[in-house]
């Protein structure tokens, strides 16, 4: 049984970007004494670096966009936070791989591990992408190991040294396990002993894992309720006496959304599931740590005896570290919470780069230059992922779906697709106009899905479309509204609960739900993905090629390409 459920505002206090917060604690202030036995500790914090070695992106400050992030300025801003207190941890809240830019994920991922190391990450989680590749590369990621001979295929190779160490720093999940067994893939938790203090690190996933990865990604698996296993966990630390305890959660919450509400204190709301989940974690836990919604907040959330306790998230991409400064009293081996406090920091890339990471970034970078370099068709026009007004399609989209529907390797012994469904969420960057380079493809989709081709009712199609707004995609119920990108010649009017009746159409004509259509998806939506359970009950599957190859193909065979236009899909 999940704990989720629909709940009013919390009592909170959020603060946004590059600002101090400190509870306000009913309890009493320590007295003088008390505070001079008090030890400093700085607990930083990254999330969803998701393989961003050269760049992060940009983050916007005062309505300025400004360069942020890179492994080796985010080194040198942790080297300058570290030098405040000589003890201090450092975590990371997962999704440290999957959805990789070329550089990373050229090589399985292994540059971004090796660069945790370099980075000194204490901890980390997981999160959903790191079962991108299944359980078994998750654990070889963290083990080290290279993979067999033949993994080069579709531009990926493993160990270009011959070697891969794996990671240096434990990873920790309290409710993934093997199924029909009470045994993790993983610890529960790791106990860190920084000068003295021991630090209990829990770590967790969202439970609803399962329906955003692949389904071979987590074959074997069980995800449980969080707050459940991460109380196990902490109630194991506390007979342990270890009493100093955190939590890497990867899950989130985000601006502006409706579900699990928290009101913040400078009149901002920052809302979402892991809300909840911190309301509900044991008093014992004294700092939650959060991921997944690749926003930057720092709040104040009341636990379950109704003390606030700081619960917080770095944005994604190396872009953010969040500081948390805490005071530690040696007496009674905890957390003194009315003193701490927290801030987001900005990586700029004003300052010089750590050398070491720079290196490392660099070999990598030229390693990667003969694949990301080839130029593979052009463009006469921007593709861009973002649908116009009053459209639900965007030309990028579009152009990613006509290219899985053109794709010849999906057409097997159950006939050739017509329909085309994308993912928006699959798709990860814009396209400038003039030569698109494969690196640059890459970048738009870099998850190396297979296609698969299948067969759906015209009924289905229609709960199809409706589970775009409804389910675990209704905004309602904390989810996201999720529109698919089609290829030409489907169009429908999108209403609140799903598609217009009689506004499906394909070629001009109208969608007949007794009949059936030959359809062609990856297999993260093949198998249920992002919410559409639908697609799991399509019949013939025949398996194709790789997402991005299919993309890849469909530019250079038909450059120069002029983006389609929205309009596939209209918001009635």
């Amino acid at each position: 049984m999940s704990h989720h459920r629909s709940i009013g505002a919390l009592a909170s206090g959020c603060l946004a970007l590059a600002v101090t917060f400190t509870p306000a604690l009913a309890t009493a202030q320590p007295n003088q004494t008390a505070t001079q036995r008090l030890k400093d500790l700085q607990v930083l914090s990254i999330t969803d670096f998701h393989g961003a070695l050269e760049t992060g992106g940009t983050v916007t400050v005062d309505g300025v966009r400004v360069p942020a992030g890179g492994a080796a300025y985010l080194a040198t801003h942790l080297k300058q936070l570290r030098a405040r207190q000589p003890r201090t941890v450092t975590f990371s809240t997962a999704d440290n791989v999957g959805a990789s830019p070329l550089i990373s994920a050229a090589f399985h991922d292994e540059p971004t591990i090796e660069a945790l190391n370099l980075l000194g990450v204490d901890a980390s989680t997981i999160g959903n992408h790191e079962f991108d590749a299944g359980q078994s590369e998750l654990l070889r990621l963290i083990n080290g190991g290279c993979l067999p001979a033949g993994s080069a295929a579709g531009n990926r190779t493993s160990c270009p040294d011959g070697t891969f160490g794996g990671a240096d720093f434990p990873f920790v999940v309290s409710n993934v396990f093997y199924a029909d067994t009470d045994e993790t893939i993983l610890p529960p938790y790791t106990v860190i002993n920084e000068r003295g203090i021991k630090i209990g690190v829990i770590g967790a996933v969202l439970e609803q894992t399962p329906d955003i990865v692949t389904a071979a990604g987590v074959a074997g698996l069980e995800f449980t309720d969080e707050v459940t296993a991460i109380n196990r966990a902490s109630a194991e630390l506390t007979a342990r006496g270890v009493n100093t305890q955190f939590v890497l959660v990867h899950e989130g919450a985000r601006p502006d959304t409706t579900a699990y509400t928290a009101d913040c204190a400078d009149g901002t709301t920052v809302s979402g599931p892991v809300i909840e989940i911190a309301e509900d974690i044991a008093p014992a836990v004294d700092l939650v740590m959060t991921g997944h919604s690749h926003q930057a907040w720092v709040c104040s959330i009341d636990d379950p005896a109704g003390q606030p306790r700081l619960v917080t998230q770095a944005m994604s991409s190396g872009r953010i570290i969040t500081e948390h400064n805490l005071q530690y009293d040696p007496r009674t081996k905890d957390v003194v919470r009315a003193s701490a406090h927290a801030t987001n920091h900005l990586v700029t890339r004003d300052v010089a780069p750590d050398p070491r990471l720079q290196r490392h970034v660099d070999r990598y970078a030229a390693l990667v230059q003969p694949i990301a370099n080839r130029v593979i068709g052009t463009l006469t026009a921007p593709a861009d992922r973002t649908p116009a007004p009053g459209f639900g399609d965007s030309p990028l989209g579009n152009l990613i779906a006509d290219g899985q529907l053109a794709d010849p390797t999906v057409v097997g012994t159950f006939g050739e697709p017509v329909i085309a469904f994308m993912n928006p969420g699959g798709i990860r960057a814009d396209l400038d106009a003039g030569e698109v380079t494969y690196g640059e493809a890459f970048a738009v989709q870099p998850f190396s899905n297979y296609l698969v081709s299948l067969t759906l009712t015209g009924d289905q199609i229609y709960t199809l479309l409706a589970q775009q707004v409804t389910g675990a995609n209704s905004p309602a119920s904390g989810g996201y509204t999720k529109i698919l990108q089609v290829s030409e010649g489907f169009t429908y009017t999108l209403g609140a609960t799903g598609a217009i009746e009689g506004s499906v159409t394909l070629n001009g004509t109208p969608i007949d739900r007794s009949a059936s259509y030959r359809i062609v998806t990856n297999n993260f939506l093949a198998d249920g993905g992002d919410g559409f359970p639908v697609f799991s009950s399509g019949t013939d599957r025949y398996f194709g090629g790789v997402d991005i190859d299919a993309f890849a193909e469909h530019l250079a065979t038909t450059s120069p390409v002029t983006p389609p236009a929205s309009g596939r899909i209209v918001l009635g």
